[in-house]
């Protein structure tokens, strides 16, 4: 299967899904930025529920804007507040010293650009699951493409279609109850090497 998605900010896991199952995965790279949108944003697992980190950027809604142009809002020590955020959500976890020094230095290096940043991310988060895929970006920005199977729809956050993956324990499960697809790094500290198995196995919800 050939797919056109998003990159996105430690991707969700159904994106994840779409990614693992895929033959050939293009990013695309062409669109205008959107805001309140997974390319800046993802959820976790805190001790209080769902929250979420959020990458300050600068942005006006007035001037479109293509994503790769868009830069990082470094004023504010976002990578600071978000490391803090993940340690205290997953310290806990089985698998969060096993994948730390691969995760530690993208939230202590300066990131420019919130495109280029999100590719950084990927790129660990790839070799954490040992994941291999063929992939490449656009060149041009088509609204339909019919070569491929379109999963571009998964960057919404707030518009998300509701998945009904396969429950996995987590940190702060016993309570509040099991929260699906959150971010990748959910289930990487949670499940560690057999996250791409759980990948490879789930349905998205059509």
């Amino acid at each position: 299967m050939s797919i056109i998605i998003h990159p996105t900010y430690f991707s969700s896991i159904a994106t994840f899904v779409a990614i693992a199952q895929a033959n050939e995965v293009t990013f695309e790279v062409d669109d205008n930025f959107l805001k309140q949108t997974y390319r800046n944003r993802a959820y976790i697992y805190g001790a209080n529920g769902k929250l979420t980190l959020n990458i300050p950027v600068i942005y006006s809604q007035k001037n479109r804007q293509k994503y790769r142009d868009v830069k990082i809002f470094n004023e504010e020590k976002w990578q600071i507040l978000h490391w803090k955020s993940l340690l205290s959500a997953y310290k806990t976890s089985p698998f969060f010293e096993y994948y730390e020094d691969e995760l530690h230095p993208l939230f202590h290096q300066k990131a420019n650009y919130i495109l280029d940043f999100n590719f950084k991310c990927f790129e660990v988060l790839s070799n954490c699951l040992q994941l291999e895929i063929n992939s490449k970006k656009t060149e041009t920005y088509y609204k339909t493409v019919d070569t491929k199977t379109d999963y571009r729809y998964l960057v919404q956050a707030k518009k998300e279609q509701a998945q009904n993956f396969e429950p996995y324990t987590q940190v702060f499960g016993n309570k509040h109850g099991y929260i699906d697809n959150l971010s990748i790094l959910d289930l990487l500290f949670n499940e560690g090497p057999n996250a791409l198995n759980y990948l490879e196995s789930q349905t998205l919800a059509k």
